[in-house]
């Protein structure tokens, strides 16, 4: 059995964030990463490139560029989790022990629990951006759309990364329609579980605004359960807003459709000690730390915390999970200003050259971070999106800098 004083499940962005963190906080300490991906992937500008106007490739650069100067890593997937043990079982068979351990797989894409979406994806009209090997089709799809075709995005019944991705594909979509003079001679719609466009008033607000300017439907209570390739049709759980059952199906026939899959904790997560009843990892929403093992962090998407998943609520949590980590190491117990208040931001493609940029906390309460209003789209937010993000990611994020 190899043993390291910090072991880390998951080389994303959440992992590699932490560690280079760790690793400036302490040289002397021991880190390892398991990561059995050769590359490492910048996914917030998948949109971008389902939209046409960013290249896939330079949102895919080598793992090996990022792992931080220092840290061990183990280039294989993790097969089981035992934390009553501080043992790590990988895909090998081989066992790895830890002092403590920081969880951070990212969240599991669970493509096959819509029927036939599988064996439809990529193919006929049915796209989705999230995927490297996929999002380039959503711009296939989009500019060939012509006069009377029908265009569907979907949103699952599930947590997912990035909860304002299905939106940011509609708008853009919608803003090429626009530009393409097909604007009312294509159909639009939203199918969406949800109960509203967004959770926070001042951003709804705004973002009503947006819909209504490209004349998109948005059809609420609906989750998607079939794509049928052969006949272009999807089909649609109808559910009841007072009690949650399912009261009927609804089928639609598209000739576009952008479907953004279900999604859950990595199967290995829901299977080990460490998670919740729902398979997330069971932490303090505040401190990071496990509700049940002292030594034992999470953070990012397979954490369960209520919070939005994406990039910048890792970019907020890593330092605190870093500290409180120390703090434990020294003197058995977290620190006492060091919280995570659910900060997280979702800049909100409205339309090329247009963004808007939500940040909020657990509560709802709009966090902003720039002293200018972010609820409006904006040009400035666009340069921030495409070009400034990107940057701040494999330079800033990656390197330990916050």
């Amino acid at each position: 059995m190899t043993h390291h004083p910090v072991l880390i499940v998951g080389g994303g962005t959440a992992g590699i964030t932490v560690a280079a963190q760790l690793r400036r906080a302490d040289r002397s300490l021991g880190v390892a990463i398991i990561e059995p991906s050769d590359k490492h992937y910048y996914q917030p500008a998948w949109t971008l490139v389902g939209a046409g106007t960013f290249d896939m490739k330079a949102t895919i650069k080598n793992e090996a560029d990022f792992i931080p100067k220092g840290v061990a890593w183990i280039k294989d997937r993790v097969a089981s989790i035992t934390a009553a043990d501080n043992k790590v079982v990988l895909a090998s068979g081989e066992e790895v022990s830890y002092d403590f351990l920081v969880v951070a797989p990212g969240i599991q894409i669970d493509w096959h629990k819509v029927k036939g979406l599988p064996e439809a994806l990529g193919k006929g009209g049915v796209c989705s951006n999230y995927g490297h090997d996929k999002a380039e089709y959503t711009w296939e799809c989009a500019r060939n759309l012509k006069e009377g075709d029908r265009v569907f995005f979907t949103q699952p019944n599930t947590p997912i990364k990035c909860g304002g991705a299905p939106q940011k594909a509609m708008w853009l979509t919608s803003d090429h329609i626009r530009r393409s003079g097909l604007q009312g001679k294509v159909h639009v719609e939203m199918m969406s579980p949800g109960t509203m466009l967004f959770g926070v008033p001042v951003f709804r607000k705004e973002l009503e605004k947006v819909q209504a300017r490209y004349g998109a439907k948005w059809s609420h209570y609906t989750n998607l359960v079939e794509i049928r390739g052969d006949q272009n049709e999807a089909v649609f759980d109808l559910i009841d807003k007072e009690t949650g059952e399912v009261t009927g199906q609804r089928v639609e026939k598209y000739d576009m459709i952008h479907v953004v899959p279900p999604q859950s904790a990595p199967d290995f997560i829901k299977e080990s000690d460490v998670s919740n009843a729902d398979g997330w990892v069971d932490v303090d929403h505040n401190t990071l730390q496990h509700n049940r093992f002292s030594n034992v962090f999470s953070l990012g998407d397979a954490a369960g915390t209520p919070n939005a998943k994406t990039g910048a609520a890792v970019r907020k949590q890593a330092p605190v999970l870093v500290a409180n980590m120390m703090r434990v190491m020294k003197e058995s117990k977290v620190t006492d200003d060091k919280r995570y208040d659910g900060y997280t931001s979702c800049p909100l493609t409205t339309g090329y050259g247009e963004m808007l940029l939500a940040e909020f906390d657990y509560d709802n309460n709009p966090a902003p971070s720039i002293p200018i209003n972010t609820a409006k789209p904006r040009y400035s937010m666009w340069i921030l999106k495409k070009y400034i993000l990107p940057v701040m990611y494999w330079k800033g994020m990656l390197r330990g800098r916050a």
